[in-house]
């Protein structure tokens, strides 16, 4: 046929001389390709006939097996033949006939005991064809058959009368086979392929739950096959989601009663390796399934149970579990930016899905693990993770285990795990990564996060409670830690704090010891969540104080000096350069007035410290590094000496007239910068200039009116409390711009007043200084403000009956122009009760609004103000108490001969005349009080210099003033100067003093 075809074609005739050589090779290959094709043909045809002789006679095997098989289905031969054939139909054929009336003959195949290996090898092949039918189309009705049978060859009691005594072995050797064939995917796969509406009429389903809990009651425990099946239902089964909502209520109630969590614990160590989309699922179906078992569990099986739902939280990305609706509470997301691993974005979840999720940080759930979970070690982990997988919901789980007893949680973990730990002592700075302290570093976190939670709805009163702390009943009402554990705690804290911020993040590595230790976080994030601990304890301690003197500093590690130098020089690089970049945790961040306090700790670690815990250096150190930074700001701008008016060029001159300083000030000062110098020029009530030069004291003299009218009450801006402490009116009418820009201005004028070192004799409420230092206010603060609520939160919080039926819920009324109105404090929180389980979160949530929701937007205006003249990182190296001495001066006892020694005198007078002696005399006599007046008289503060006299600028002053001897004293505030008479007679001097500075009678601004 291809004779032809494959002869050789041969040119006798020789090649023609006018054929190119290019003409010859393009023929040549021509052919060769030819060749080739048609060798491929005959290749082809070949392999096609050989297949379709091959599926011929397969078809004629095929058919011969089925002629066998249906002449004895339940005969090995006819076993064998199904096995082989793999055909739906003689299987359906074949579940059909054994279901009905051939079970009994079915078995009897594998009597003679020379077939019964044989027959139990067919077998597992016969169970893996029905399982996979059944996986493959588990709505059609032969799959009802196949599992009806399925559940028979699942169950020993289906082989006794063949095998006797060796029916379990028999059926648990086809368990082992199917379980290393799939057997729990192809379950899956076909729980999943039947959609949730047809779950209550499924007739599929009942079987595959039988199925899905069958190999447990089959398996020994000590039977690697048993292990090896529960971690497939983990990873197979319970990871379905909506799994409840996928099975009929009956089967429901079987597969929570029979799934095996008794035994967890052979899995403890192996969590399922599968999606992160799959752990939220597993985590959705465990909690389901086993939280209304807890008491009910062995004590090893509910270990183990929270040990794995442990590691299953710790292996999700962190809020993972967050459903994110709108109204979520803010939340510090501390632990959000240092958790370690990869940012992952997790699918939506369905509502049902979150919903069961939700119950994981329900106070009822954790009460219930709380009380059935022996394993402190467990139990810890446990709660830790919970509070790191959701930052959202953080405060939640805290405060849910401070209703079930967190006092004693807190104490025990203190003085059984705490305490005698090696983290944080004095000798043992070095050794935070050694990974012999993952166990402690649990625990310290987790007190850490629950005693710092606990300090947020904790009054004074009770912070400072002398009741016997071995008392567990009511512990929530008394600090669980006496005085003696938290100033060894406090002192653990700061050495573990100043060692993260001292050693940058390389030198220590964060790896295996918090990976050991199940903490989510790096190192900077442990740093952060104990710094703020500890800030709140020194907060305590700065109001009363209870520890040791030089208890919190640490200058003991450090030369004091070179640290200052360090640090000044440190800051001036940061901001030499306004416009360079610089990359903090992967953020790029201008260093001027935009880093953090934690972002300051990664460029510097003496900022760092300052910023974070400044109480670790003396107060005097940081006033003088402070002034440092002024000066070096002062410089940068030309300005070198910021106090000094004289030889300037460059002066914002600015006219203010005597009947409207507040609101001249306000308007002409508003574009100008204020960190030059300002000169001042007074406008009298006919329109004149007044005489003279500024050359600093009328811009004091402006300054101190100023102040006396901004911060007048009667304005409308400020309100006092009962210690006539000022802070913003919450009112509607001060979040108006109009009032906004006000809060602005007095900011920057207040900022001017620090920038120059200038006194302000003005008291701020604490809550509200907490604000210029980037600080939260909580419940003790809320004493200062509104003591009537203060007491009434206190009273709800050691309430002991029922809080419901107190009427309360989550809102707060609010009276404006006449008129109260209710502002929910949660969505729907007219319609949320105050309860046992949720008054805490209604106690912080009503001192959160008061103390800073209401003055949000007038205390954000103020500090964007006041940040236009002092960088917020300057601010922060102080709290509130050494903020208002920076500001106002220290509030101590004045020191005459410090204040005798930087004294000037002017006119007739030096320090031996016989009225300068007298005057001394009579100041050494006065009381405190009276001390304070003269200082006040004089120079408009009642408060010395925190760092002595020498810091009053300009000078204390005297000058004589005449020798009229009914004359009284008077003063110049602008520049410090007292003018005092030539009295002849000391009485008559005391008198007059006296007088004048109790009364201000001879008061003269000029």
């Amino acid at each position: 046929m291809f004779a032809d075809e494959r002869r050789r074609k041969i040119n006798l005739g020789g090649a023609s001389s006018a054929q190119s050589h290019a003409i010859i090779l393009d023929q040549a290959k021509a052919r060769r390709l030819e060749r080739e094709a048609l060798r491929r043909k005959q290749e082809q045809a070949t392999r096609i006939q050989a297949w379709w002789r091959g599926q011929r006679e397969a078809r004629l095997v095929r058919a011969r097996m089925q002629e066998l098989f249906a002449q004895d289905m339940f005969s090995i031969t006819g076993l064998r033949c199904l096995a082989l054939t793999c055909d739906e139909t003689a299987l359906e054929s074949w579940s059909t006939a054994v279901s009905q009336d051939g079970a009994l003959a079915f078995r009897s195949a594998a009597a003679p005991h020379q077939h019964q290996t044989s027959w139990l090898i067919l077998m597992r092949q016969i169970t893996l064809l029905l399982l996979k039918s059944v996986a493959n189309s588990p709505r059609l009705n032969r799959s009802v058959v196949h599992l009806r049978v399925l559940t028979s060859i699942f169950s020993p009691s289906w082989y006794r009368p063949t095998f006797g005594s060796e029916a379990t072995d028999a059926c648990a050797a086809i368990t082992r086979y199917t379980l290393d064939h799939g057997y729990y995917s192809l379950i899956s796969q076909a729980i999943f392929a039947i959609p949730i509406p047809e779950a209550k009429t499924s007739q599929s389903l009942p079987y595959l739950v039988v199925l899905a809990t069958q190999p447990f009651s089959i398996l020994a425990t000590s039977d690697p096959a048993y292990s090896f099946a529960l971690e497939a239902l983990l990873s197979r089964i319970l990871v379905i989601p909506l799994l409840p909502n996928r099975i009929p209520i009956a089967s429901l109630t079987h597969l929570a009663g029979h799934l095996p969590f008794s035994t967890l614990n052979l899995v403890e160590d192996r969590v399922p390796q599968v999606a992160h989309e799959d752990r939220v699922h597993l985590v959705a179906n465990l909690v389901t399934f086993t939280s209304p078992r807890y008491s009910k569990l062995p004590k090893a099986a509910l270990e183990a149970y929270a040990g794995l739902v442990t590691a299953l939280l710790n292996a999700l990305p962190i809020n993972a579990l967050d459903a994110r609706h709108p109204g979520v509470e803010e939340y510090d997301s501390d632990m959000e930016a240092h958790a370690e691993g990869d940012v992952v974005t997790l699918p939506p979840l369905d509502p049902r899905t979150t919903k069961r999720l939700d119950v994981l940080f329900s106070t009822a759930h954790i009460q219930s693990l709380t009380s059935a979970l022996q394993s402190r070690t467990a139990l810890v982990k446990f709660l830790l993770s919970l509070a790191t997988i959701s930052p959202a919901r953080k405060d939640d789980v805290l405060r849910a285990v401070q209703v079930n007893n967190g006092g004693g949680l807190v104490r025990e973990i203190y003085r059984v795990y705490v305490r005698s730990s090696a983290l944080g002592k004095d000798t043992e700075m070095n050794t935070l990564a050694d990974t012999a302290n993952a166990p402690s570093w649990t625990y310290l976190l987790f007190l850490t996060y629950l005693y710092n939670q606990a300090l947020t709805t904790m009054g004074d009163d009770e912070f400072f409670s002398t009741a016997a702390p071995s008392s567990t009943e009511r512990s929530i009402e008394r600090n669980p830690l006496s005085l003696d554990d938290l100033t060894t705690f406090s002192r653990q804290l700061m050495n573990i704090a100043f060692t993260l911020y001292w050693r940058t993040p390389g030198e220590l590595s964060s790896g295996p010891v918090l990976a050991r230790a199940g903490i989510r976080l790096n190192w900077e994030g442990v740093r952060d969540i104990i710094t703020k601990c500890l800030v709140a304890i020194h907060a305590r301690d700065s109001r009363k104080p209870f520890t040791p003197q030089d208890h919190w500093l640490v200058t003991s590690n450090f030369d004091v000096q070179s640290f200052v130098e360090a640090a000044i020089f440190e800051e001036k690089e940061l901001t030499s350069d306004s416009n360079a970049e610089v990359v903090v945790s992967g953020t790029r961040v201008r260093p001027t007035h935009s880093l953090s306090a934690r972002q300051l700790a990664y460029l510097s670690p003496r900022l760092g410290i300052l910023n974070n815990i400044p109480f670790a250096i003396p107060f005097p150190v940081r006033v003088s590094i402070f002034r440092r930074f002024i000066q070096n700001d002062a410089i940068a701008r030309g300005t070198p000496d910021r106090y000094s008016f004289q030889g300037m060029s460059h002066r914002t001159r600015v006219h203010i007239r005597r009947s409207s300083v507040a609101q001249d000030g306000f308007d002409k000062l508003a574009g100008v910068d204020l960190k030059g110098p300002i000169e001042i020029t007074f406008v009298d009530q006919f329109g004149q200039e007044e005489a003279g030069i500024d050359g600093g004291g009328v811009f004091k003299e402006f300054f101190t009116s100023l102040c006396k009218e901004v911060f007048d009450t009667d304005r409308g801006l400020w309100l006092a409390t009962k210690k006539n402490e000022l802070y913003p009116n919450p009112h509607a009418y001060a979040t108006e711009p109009h009032s906004l820009n006000w809060y602005r201005f007095v900011g920057r004028i207040l900022g001017k007043a620090l920038y120059q070192g200038i006194l302000v004799d003005v008291g701020f409420a604490g809550f509200f200084l907490a604000k210029w230092l980037g600080k939260q206010s909580y419940l003790d603060d809320l004493a200062s403000l509104d003591p009537d609520l203060y007491n009434g939160l206190t009273f709800l919080k050691h309430y002991e009956g029922n809080p419901e039926d107190l009427s309360l819920n989550f809102t707060v009324a609010i009276e404006e122009f006449g008129t109260t109105k209710s502002i929910d404090l949660i969505p729907n929180g007219s319609n949320t009760p105050v309860t046992r389980e949720n008054r805490l979160q209604y106690i912080y949530l009503i001192s959160h609004y008061r103390l800073s929701k209401q003055i949000k937007l007038q205390s954000e205006a103020f500090f964007e103000g006041l940040s236009d003249m002092i960088d917020p990182k300057w601010l922060r190296m102080f709290n509130q108490q050494e903020f208002q001495i920076l500001l106002g001066g220290v509030n101590s006892a004045i020191d005459i001969e410090d204040l005798r020694a930087h004294t000037v005198y002017g006119g007739l007078y030096d320090e031996k005349h016989p009225t300068i002696m007298a005057f001394w005399n009579v100041v050494e006599s006065f009381d405190h009080e009276q001390r304070r007046a003269l200082l006040r008289f004089v120079s408009s503060c009642s408060r010395p210099p925190l760092l002595g006299f020498k810091e009053l600028l300009p000078n204390f002053s005297i000058r004589d003033a005449g020798s009229d001897q009914t004359r009284l004293p008077t003063a110049s505030t602008c520049v410090n100067l007292l003018k005092l008479p030539l009295y002849q007679n000391e009485a008559v001097l005391r008198e007059k003093l006296l007088k004048s500075i109790t009364s201000n009678a001879g008061f003269d601004l000029s």
